[in-house]
């Protein structure tokens, strides 16, 4: 399903867009754009912010989705996900010098898709607790070539995100990305102060 262009919140009117870095926030399972949004004002001022809304409304009315997740996690379902995502930044990268993408959870997932099936339509990816989906890629050999940079970070109380895919992400991130990795003590599945110090150092040197 198509992103929405009509509910994308952007920390810049479209006059001010064309040369400078774009980031494109994807929000988590249940949650809207209005959520990692708030975080633009502590991002580095030199990026362009877009925050999407994910196309699936919530089976029970609250938020959004970018795939289901009531009878387990497709990989179809994800690969659409990451597709709908890449279409939507092919619109907008001629405007854009780069793009990154940062999603929290589900919106992580789908933004590591998009690196895996999609060759050259983002720069770097920030994940923050999230996880790949297991199953290998037809493009994840041309993404251990290309090895893109990535920040993956996690809290070590997150009882959202089954800790089996977690080591599988960090075991298999390394030899496809130019990994930045960051655990941080007693966070559950949440987004810290320390853990948003380490995003902006990241996004700093590596997609500035």
């Amino acid at each position: 399903m198509p992103i929405d262009s009509e509910h994308v919140m952007w920390s810049s009117p479209d006059r001010e867009r064309a040369g400078r870095p774009h980031l494109i926030l994807l929000h988590g399972y249940g949650s809207h754009e209005g959520d990692l949004f708030q975080l633009a004002p502590y991002l580095p001022l030199n990026f362009v912010i877009a925050s999407l809304r994910a196309p699936l409304p919530h089976p029970m009315g609250i938020g959004y989705s970018w795939f289901p997740l009531e009878d387990g996690i497709e990989r179809a379902d994800v690969d659409r996900a990451a597709d709908d995502v890449a279409e939507w930044i092919e619109g907008i990268s001629g405007k854009a010098s780069r793009v990154g993408i940062l999603g929290f959870s589900q919106g992580g997932c789908v933004g590591l898709q998009v690196l895996r099936r999609h060759p050259g339509v983002a720069d770097a990816l920030v994940m923050l607790a999230s996880a790949r989906h297991p199953e290998d890629d037809p493009g994840d050999e041309a993404m251990a070539a290309r090895r893109p940079p990535v920040f993956s970070g996690r809290g070590t109380a997150d009882d959202v995100i089954p800790a089996w895919r977690f080591a599988d992400t960090a075991d298999w991130l390394p030899e496809h990305s130019r990994l930045t990795e960051r655990i941080y003590e007693g966070l559950g599945h949440a987004v810290s102060d320390a853990m948003l110090h380490d995003v902006v150092a990241f996004l700093d040197v590596e997609f500035g």
